[in-house]
């Protein structure tokens, strides 16, 4: 090879790796995420145009989002303390023109696993709804990191942005993040200042629904515009005094009490008399709303289990019956059997625990219920 030759040879590789890195510089500014921009909005839990719903003691315990103020823990069964670790039902909300967003965000226990029945976006990853509907999922990924980005409007808009956050693990936010520029504010009031308070087991912390905004508790506060309170524990829902005492702290709209699924049927007819003088004693006209149980397999087949649960789902409709015969006008029964029924037993994921549809026909269920306690009209669906 000529010299000649060979140096118009190494020119055209030089320029063609030039090219190759300023294509490669190029990409990778058109990749270059909004949470890495130095420019951006880094907005934290404790910024004043966020608004943290369903956190009973937020003021208290913030920028925390345990589900229960750590003053109490030592009162607390130790497995329910750690289970409202888990944020569930908790929403971050913000209202912006932006047309992307970030979130960036840690779970605290990536080694963890999922339980068969559920998903990993509804166990310890998070839902974006925008105006109110669904856009968007995330999960963390196998070192525990979620940093995720939406594009949620095609042009600078004033829109509604709510995260809800993961029913099963514990998730700490690093940042909601937002274009340098973009207008950011708070999101508007729910319809009523008082949450709904919910007290129960697994079922009413939301296992097993596909995605956290699909709770039936999360389906509900859309529906009817208005705030709620999950204090559901999987497998520890016993009525325990402590538990009542804590409930009765929060000034609710409405109780729902529902913690029909983990006690023996003896064990619901000793707690739920006690659990509900507990609440009364400090909120003697706030509407109650005492569930029963809803449909299991089990009541079809031999065996003690179905005759357990159709025992408590009698003990709550005569508990509730007896308590309205003494004066009490302010507690109702919703039958379960209302809430998801034999013929929706494909709302079940393990012939126990509700799936996604389960807890659509839940919240349905419970729906009239609900709306004649806040005042609130008939839907209109």
């Amino acid at each position: 090879m000529t010299r000649g030759r060979f140096l118009r040879r190494s020119g055209a590789w030089l320029a063609g790796l030039a090219l190759a890195g300023a294509a490669q510089a190029a990409t990778a500014k058109a990749t270059a995420t909004l949470a890495d921009d130095a420019r951006a909005q880094r907005l934290v839990l404790t910024d004043a145009r966020l608004t943290v719903n369903g956190l009973g003691w937020w003021a208290e315990e913030k920028p925390g989002l345990g589900r229960l103020p750590q003053r109490l823990k030592a009162e607390m069964p130790p497995r329910v303390w750690a289970l409202a670790q888990a944020p569930a039902g908790v929403r971050v909300r913000l209202a912006t023109d932006a047309t992307t967003v970030a979130l960036v965000a840690e779970s605290s226990a990536a080694s963890g696993g999922t339980p068969a029945h559920v998903t990993a976006i509804g166990h310890a990853g998070v839902d974006l709804y925008v105006d109110g509907r669904y856009l968007g999922s995330a999960a963390p990924d196998a070192k525990g990191k979620l940093v995720k980005e939406w594009v949620v409007g095609k042009t600078a808009a004033r829109r509604e942005l709510t995260f809800y956050l993961p029913y099963g693990r514990a998730l700490q936010i690093g940042a909601v993040v937002v274009p340098a520029g973009a207008t950011v504010e708070r999101a508007r009031d729910f319809a009523r200042t008082k949450p709904v308070v919910y007290y129960g087991s697994s079922i009413t912390q939301g296992i097993a629904a596909s995605n956290p905004g699909l709770i039936y508790q999360a389906q509900l506060g859309r529906w009817t515009n208005t705030d709620f309170v999950n204090l559901g524990f999987s497998g520890n829902g016993f009525g325990e005094p402590a538990l009542a005492r804590a409930v009765a702290e929060l000034d609710a709209a409405v109780f729902v009490i529902d913690y029909w699924a983990n006690p023996p049927a003896q064990l619901y007819r000793d707690t739920l008399p006690g659990f509900i003088d507990i609440v009364r004693a400090k909120h003697p006209t706030t509407p109650i709303i005492v569930t029963g149980p809803y449909y299991n397999p089990s009541e079809e087949l031999p065996g003690d289990a179905g005759a357990r649960q159709i025992e408590k789902r009698a003990f709550a409709r005569e508990f509730v019956a007896q308590r309205r015969a003494a004066g009490d006008r302010h507690i109702v029964h919703v039958d379960g059997l209302e809430m998801l029924g034999r013929e929706q037993a494909d709302g079940l994921v393990d012939a126990r625990h509700a799936n996604s549809l389960g807890f659509y026909l839940c919240a349905k269920g419970l729906e009239p219920a609900l709306r004649a306690a806040l005042g609130l009209p008939a839907a209109g669906r």
